[in-house]
């Protein structure tokens, strides 16, 4: 007799939270302590200090990733939080997309994927038509998980210190593809 060992549900789940809750503000530390330590060991050649670190913290509020213009994403792998991402409204129909983040434990379960639906769903529910992020270059696993979910490359909307490449998604025209 065999048993079949094939989980039938999903171990994800997303929803929204608030940003300053406990579990959003690990997620936020984590996000950053991953960005910021790749572009020290980058240009550096080391870790950033925990100086860097909270400097770098304190210049990158996140307040702005709650209603009514902005929305955060919490997202949990068999019940625990392992992931996040936020909204912020920018003009008229269109939404930034930041602090995307899946930790390095659960990569690869689908925690992206599953992030950026509940993003769309989210940027819907704020009214917009289009979605667009400003990322780095030496990111390129973030690159590949927006390109497999439709966001294209498009001319540059902010002038940031860490922007050097900005994407852009027609939610739209996302869901007639998906059709």
């Amino acid at each position: 007799m065999t048993i079949s060992t094939t989980r039938t549900t999903d171990p994800w789940s997303i929803a929204p939270a608030e940003v300053g809750s406990p579990e959003a503000l690990a997620l936020l530390r984590d996000y950053y302590l991953d960005v910021a330590n790749r572009y020290y060991r980058l240009r550096l050649g080391r870790d950033g200090t925990p100086e860097e670190i909270e400097s770098g913290l304190a210049d990158a509020p996140s307040d702005d990733l709650a209603g009514p213009t902005g929305r955060f994403l919490l997202g949990r792998h068999d019940g625990a939080p392992q992931a996040c991402a936020g909204l912020r409204a920018i003009g008229d129909r269109t939404v930034e997309l930041t602090r995307v983040f899946v930790r390095h434990a659960v990569r690869g379960t689908g925690g992206g994927t599953r992030l950026l639906a509940a993003v769309d769903e989210a940027a819907r529910a704020l009214g917009a038509e289009r979605i667009v992020l400003d990322t780095r270059l030496d990111l390129v696993e973030a690159r590949a998980l927006y390109a497999r979910h439709g966001y294209r490359e498009i001319p540059a909307y902010s002038n940031g210190p860490y922007a050097q490449i900005w994407y852009g998604k027609d939610l739209d025209r996302a869901a007639a593809e998906a059709r």
